[in-house]
């Protein structure tokens, strides 16, 4: 179990503690070509309903993303991307009763999103996107001092030594990149990036070997686990992604035993019953 206490409050009055309990992360792609669930909520009533019945499903935080990272995708511009998001994002940060996180790459919308008060940036290329001169994400993560889900990322799925200490190597760049920027080391949560720069074999390497990503040269980090319906599940067990929830419950408990203190995930309320027996074993005298 997870050992690694924090306790995020907002200006808005908002708050969430990582490390009591297991964290449950609600995806909510508001895009019209996600790999799994893609045109669902294509309307920024249809998304509150639905981020509305995840938080009483159980989730903790409800993520939001414009733009699709399935394999394949193409990248929006920035601009397209704030236009797609503004309207979700001022209506869910009025009615939603809990923290949201956004889930870009770019500073721009990043920086967007923090002037309309998200809480938390979801950041699938861990500060680290080539795109943009070094350090954007970081500055507007520390200019708004906001906890930023550093994943991690790479173009190819070939690694030049253990997939682990790659990892680990990203990581603490990511941690360098972070500091010179003025960010707070515990705004950093980790992110293994299931799914991301990865084969299948090295996706389930990862998940069986979690906790050498949790401590970091003698530092410890919260983690997020986003293994939910991703196509490692689908190798392994020849599912199509409508049928993934059970396997994706298995990897989630795997990851809470192994570390990881939040999990983000399209099926919340049987996977949140998943993640609550967990911790009742885990926490058991």
């Amino acid at each position: 179990m997870q050992n690694t206490y924090r306790k995020y409050v907002w200006k808005d009055g908002k708050t969430l503690e990582y490390g009591k309990r297991t964290l449950v992360m609600g995806i909510l792609n508001v895009t019209p070509d996600s790999f799994s669930d893609g045109g669902l909520w294509n309307s920024p009533e249809k998304a509150l309903r639905h981020a509305l019945q995840m938080v009483e499903d159980g989730a903790d935080i409800i993520d939001v993303g414009a733009e699709s990272s399935r394999p394949g995708f193409v990248t929006m511009p920035a601009e397209e991307e704030m236009e797609r998001l503004r309207p979700y994002l001022e209506l869910l940060m009025k009615e939603l009763p809990v923290p949201v996180s956004v889930d870009t790459f770019k500073s721009k919308t990043a920086d967007m999103a923090a002037e309309l008060g998200v809480h938390i940036l979801n950041d699938i290329w861990g500060l680290q996107y080539a795109e943009e001169e070094r350090g954007a994400m970081a500055h507007v993560a520390s200019k708004h001092e906001l906890p930023v889900i550093v994943m991690h990322n790479q173009s190819s799925k070939e690694y030049d030594k253990d997939v682990i200490a790659s990892m680990q190597d990203f990581f603490r760049e990511s941690i360098k990149i972070a500091q010179e920027a003025g960010m707070e080391k515990e705004n950093i949560i980790l992110d293994p990036g299931i799914g991301f720069g990865k084969t299948p074999e090295a996706n389930l390497t990862v998940q069986r070997r979690l906790e050498e990503l949790i401590s970091l040269d003698g530092a410890l980090y919260p983690m997020l686990l986003a293994a939910s319906r991703k196509s490692f599940i689908g190798a392994a067990l020849g599912l199509p992604v409508e049928e993934r929830m059970e396997a994706t419950g298995a990897a989630c408990v795997l990851g809470i035993v192994k570390g990881a203190g939040m999990v983000r995930v399209h099926d919340v309320k049987p996977i949140a019953r998943m993640c609550r027996m967990t911790d009742a074993i885990l926490g058991a005298e």
